[in-house]
Protein backbone atom coordinates (compact mmCIF):
# COMPACT_ATOMS: atom_id res chain seq x y z
CA UNK A 1 0.00 0.00 0.00
CA UNK A 2 1.18 3.51 -0.86
CA UNK A 3 0.84 6.82 0.96
CA UNK A 4 0.75 10.34 -0.43
CA UNK A 5 1.28 13.43 1.69
CA UNK A 6 -0.48 16.27 -0.11
CA UNK A 7 -0.50 20.04 0.20
CA UNK A 8 3.21 20.76 0.65
CA UNK A 9 4.00 24.47 0.46
CA UNK A 10 7.06 25.20 2.64
CA UNK A 11 10.69 24.18 2.55
CA UNK A 12 10.33 22.46 5.92
CA UNK A 13 7.42 20.43 4.50
CA UNK A 14 9.83 19.07 1.92
CA UNK A 15 12.36 18.26 4.62
CA UNK A 16 9.69 16.35 6.54
CA UNK A 17 8.75 14.15 3.58
CA UNK A 18 12.38 13.65 2.59
CA UNK A 19 12.89 12.22 6.07
CA UNK A 20 9.68 10.14 6.22
CA UNK A 21 9.84 8.93 2.58
CA UNK A 22 6.17 8.63 1.58
CA UNK A 23 5.53 7.09 -1.83
CA UNK A 24 4.16 10.36 -3.28
CA UNK A 25 3.82 13.99 -2.30
CA UNK A 26 1.42 16.59 -3.62
CA UNK A 27 1.52 20.24 -4.68
CA UNK A 28 -1.85 21.99 -4.91
CA UNK A 29 -2.05 24.37 -7.86
CA UNK A 30 -5.80 24.90 -7.53
CA UNK A 31 -7.13 27.75 -5.40
CA UNK A 32 -6.69 26.67 -1.80
CA UNK A 33 -4.99 27.77 1.39
CA UNK A 34 -2.30 25.26 0.39
CA UNK A 35 -1.97 26.63 -3.14
CA UNK A 36 1.50 26.93 -4.63
CA UNK A 37 2.50 28.69 -7.83
CA UNK A 38 4.75 27.24 -10.53
CA UNK A 39 7.94 29.06 -9.53
CA UNK A 40 7.39 28.17 -5.89
CA UNK A 41 6.68 24.52 -6.75
CA UNK A 42 9.79 24.36 -8.94
CA UNK A 43 11.91 25.54 -6.04
CA UNK A 44 10.33 23.01 -3.69
CA UNK A 45 10.74 20.21 -6.23
CA UNK A 46 14.48 20.83 -6.42
CA UNK A 47 14.61 20.32 -2.66
CA UNK A 48 12.52 17.13 -2.83
CA UNK A 49 14.24 13.75 -3.01
CA UNK A 50 14.25 12.45 -6.58
CA UNK A 51 12.76 9.12 -5.50
CA UNK A 52 9.49 10.76 -4.35
CA UNK A 53 7.15 11.45 -7.29
CA UNK A 54 5.36 14.81 -7.12
CA UNK A 55 1.64 14.97 -7.88
CA UNK A 56 0.14 18.23 -9.10
CA UNK A 57 -3.43 18.88 -7.97
CA UNK A 58 -5.60 20.84 -10.44
CA UNK A 59 -9.21 21.92 -10.91
CA UNK A 60 -10.17 22.57 -14.55
CA UNK A 61 -6.72 23.99 -15.28
CA UNK A 62 -5.54 24.90 -18.78
CA UNK A 63 -3.83 21.88 -20.30
CA UNK A 64 -0.77 23.95 -21.17
CA UNK A 65 -0.27 24.82 -17.50
CA UNK A 66 -0.13 21.16 -16.54
CA UNK A 67 2.06 20.02 -19.41
CA UNK A 68 4.57 22.83 -18.79
CA UNK A 69 5.00 21.67 -15.18
CA UNK A 70 5.32 18.08 -16.37
CA UNK A 71 7.90 18.83 -19.06
CA UNK A 72 9.91 20.94 -16.60
CA UNK A 73 10.03 18.04 -14.14
CA UNK A 74 8.11 19.88 -11.43
CA UNK A 75 5.38 17.23 -11.35
CA UNK A 76 5.27 13.58 -12.34
CA UNK A 77 1.52 12.97 -12.13
CA UNK A 78 -1.61 15.13 -12.58
CA UNK A 79 -4.49 14.80 -10.13
CA UNK A 80 -7.74 16.21 -11.53
CA UNK A 81 -10.46 17.39 -9.14
CA UNK A 82 -12.77 19.29 -11.46
CA UNK A 83 -15.09 18.54 -14.35
CA UNK A 84 -12.34 17.28 -16.61
CA UNK A 85 -13.90 14.75 -18.98
CA UNK A 86 -12.49 11.96 -21.14
CA UNK A 87 -11.76 14.37 -23.98
CA UNK A 88 -9.79 16.63 -21.65
CA UNK A 89 -7.75 13.71 -20.35
CA UNK A 90 -7.06 12.53 -23.90
CA UNK A 91 -5.87 15.99 -24.92
CA UNK A 92 -3.74 16.28 -21.78
CA UNK A 93 -2.00 13.00 -22.45
CA UNK A 94 -1.45 13.84 -26.11
CA UNK A 95 -0.05 17.28 -25.26
CA UNK A 96 2.36 15.87 -22.67
CA UNK A 97 4.55 14.23 -25.29
CA UNK A 98 5.99 10.81 -25.99
CA UNK A 99 5.64 9.77 -22.36
CA UNK A 100 2.04 10.73 -21.51
CA UNK A 101 1.50 12.14 -18.06
CA UNK A 102 -0.10 9.69 -15.60
CA UNK A 103 -3.49 10.90 -14.36
CA UNK A 104 -5.36 10.48 -11.08
CA UNK A 105 -9.04 11.30 -11.54
CA UNK A 106 -11.09 12.14 -8.47
CA UNK A 107 -14.38 10.29 -7.99
CA UNK A 108 -16.60 11.86 -5.33
CA UNK A 109 -18.35 9.48 -2.95
CA UNK A 110 -21.51 11.54 -3.34
CA UNK A 111 -21.78 10.29 -6.93
CA UNK A 112 -22.04 6.61 -5.98
CA UNK A 113 -25.83 6.45 -5.57
CA UNK A 114 -26.69 8.33 -8.74
CA UNK A 115 -24.29 6.27 -10.80
CA UNK A 116 -25.33 2.96 -9.25
CA UNK A 117 -28.95 3.48 -10.17
CA UNK A 118 -27.92 3.68 -13.78
CA UNK A 119 -25.40 0.84 -13.83
CA UNK A 120 -25.24 -2.20 -11.63
CA UNK A 121 -25.23 -5.96 -11.45
CA UNK A 122 -26.16 -8.53 -8.84
CA UNK A 123 -23.67 -10.95 -7.37
CA UNK A 124 -24.24 -14.66 -6.73
CA UNK A 125 -25.68 -13.94 -3.28
CA UNK A 126 -27.98 -11.19 -4.44
CA UNK A 127 -25.70 -8.34 -3.39
CA UNK A 128 -25.61 -5.32 -5.65
CA UNK A 129 -22.21 -4.62 -7.16
CA UNK A 130 -21.02 -1.71 -9.22
CA UNK A 131 -18.10 -1.44 -11.58
CA UNK A 132 -16.47 1.86 -12.37
CA UNK A 133 -15.68 0.41 -15.80
CA UNK A 134 -19.39 0.18 -16.58
CA UNK A 135 -20.28 3.78 -15.94
CA UNK A 136 -17.17 5.87 -15.61
CA UNK A 137 -16.54 8.17 -18.58
CA UNK A 138 -12.84 8.11 -17.73
CA UNK A 139 -10.98 5.45 -19.67
CA UNK A 140 -7.59 7.06 -20.03
CA UNK A 141 -6.79 7.82 -16.42
CA UNK A 142 -4.33 5.63 -14.54
CA UNK A 143 -5.75 5.89 -11.03
CA UNK A 144 -8.87 6.98 -9.17
CA UNK A 145 -8.93 8.97 -5.98
CA UNK A 146 -12.13 8.47 -3.99
CA UNK A 147 -12.97 11.42 -1.76
CA UNK A 148 -15.98 12.91 -0.03
CA UNK A 149 -15.56 16.10 -2.06
CA UNK A 150 -12.97 18.43 -3.57
CA UNK A 151 -10.40 18.34 -0.81
CA UNK A 152 -13.02 18.74 1.93
CA UNK A 153 -10.91 17.05 4.60
CA UNK A 154 -13.99 15.12 5.73
CA UNK A 155 -14.53 11.38 5.80
CA UNK A 156 -17.42 9.59 4.12
CA UNK A 157 -19.06 6.25 4.81
CA UNK A 158 -16.26 3.89 3.90
CA UNK A 159 -18.76 1.04 4.05
CA UNK A 160 -19.96 2.19 0.63
CA UNK A 161 -16.73 0.85 -0.80
CA UNK A 162 -17.63 -2.72 0.15
CA UNK A 163 -20.10 -2.97 -2.73
CA UNK A 164 -17.75 -1.55 -5.33
CA UNK A 165 -15.63 -3.51 -7.76
CA UNK A 166 -13.08 -0.89 -8.80
CA UNK A 167 -11.25 -1.54 -12.04
CA UNK A 168 -8.17 0.63 -11.49
CA UNK A 169 -5.74 1.29 -8.63
CA UNK A 170 -7.34 3.83 -6.30
CA UNK A 171 -6.43 6.16 -3.49
CA UNK A 172 -8.63 6.75 -0.45
CA UNK A 173 -8.83 10.38 0.67
CA UNK A 174 -10.84 12.62 2.95
CA UNK A 175 -10.27 13.15 6.65
CA UNK A 176 -7.65 10.44 7.14
CA UNK A 177 -5.51 11.05 10.21
CA UNK A 178 -3.69 9.24 12.99
CA UNK A 179 -6.99 8.35 14.67
CA UNK A 180 -8.39 6.42 11.71
CA UNK A 181 -5.35 5.46 9.63
CA UNK A 182 -5.63 1.80 10.69
CA UNK A 183 -9.27 1.63 9.59
CA UNK A 184 -8.32 3.27 6.30
CA UNK A 185 -5.55 0.78 5.58
CA UNK A 186 -7.87 -2.10 6.47
CA UNK A 187 -10.01 -1.18 3.44
CA UNK A 188 -6.94 -2.06 1.36
CA UNK A 189 -6.85 0.71 -1.24
CA UNK A 190 -3.87 1.05 -3.55
CA UNK A 191 -2.92 4.18 -1.64
CA UNK A 192 -3.83 6.53 1.19
CA UNK A 193 -3.94 10.28 0.55
CA UNK A 194 -3.45 12.58 3.55
CA UNK A 195 -3.38 16.36 3.76
CA UNK A 196 -5.06 18.02 6.75
CA UNK A 197 -4.50 14.87 8.82
CA UNK A 198 -0.76 15.52 8.57
CA UNK A 199 -1.10 19.05 9.94
CA UNK A 200 -1.23 20.88 13.24
CA UNK A 201 -2.77 24.35 13.29
CA UNK A 202 -2.97 24.33 9.51
CA UNK A 203 0.67 23.51 8.72
CA UNK A 204 2.43 20.24 8.06
CA UNK A 205 3.63 18.46 11.19
CA UNK A 206 6.89 16.50 11.07
CA UNK A 207 5.86 13.92 13.68
CA UNK A 208 2.43 13.33 12.19
CA UNK A 209 3.91 12.78 8.74
CA UNK A 210 6.41 10.29 10.15
CA UNK A 211 3.73 8.44 12.13
CA UNK A 212 1.31 8.27 9.20
CA UNK A 213 3.97 6.87 6.89
CA UNK A 214 5.02 4.38 9.56
CA UNK A 215 1.41 3.26 10.05
CA UNK A 216 1.03 2.46 6.36
CA UNK A 217 4.37 0.67 6.27
CA UNK A 218 3.29 -1.37 9.28
CA UNK A 219 0.05 -2.29 7.51
CA UNK A 220 2.05 -3.56 4.54
CA UNK A 221 3.83 -6.19 6.60
CA UNK A 222 2.46 -9.76 6.44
Amino acid sequence: MKIKICGLSREQDIDYVNEARPDYCGFVFAESRRQVFPTQAARLRKRLADVIPAVGVFVNAPIGEITALYRDGVINIAQLHGGEDEGYIARLKEASGNTPIPVIKVIKSTSFNNLSRRHGEYGEHGELKFKFSLWSPYLRENYYLIDSGAGSGETFDWGLLNSLNIDKPWFLAGGINLDNIEQATAINPFGIDVSSGAETDGVKDREKIAQLVAAVRKGNKP
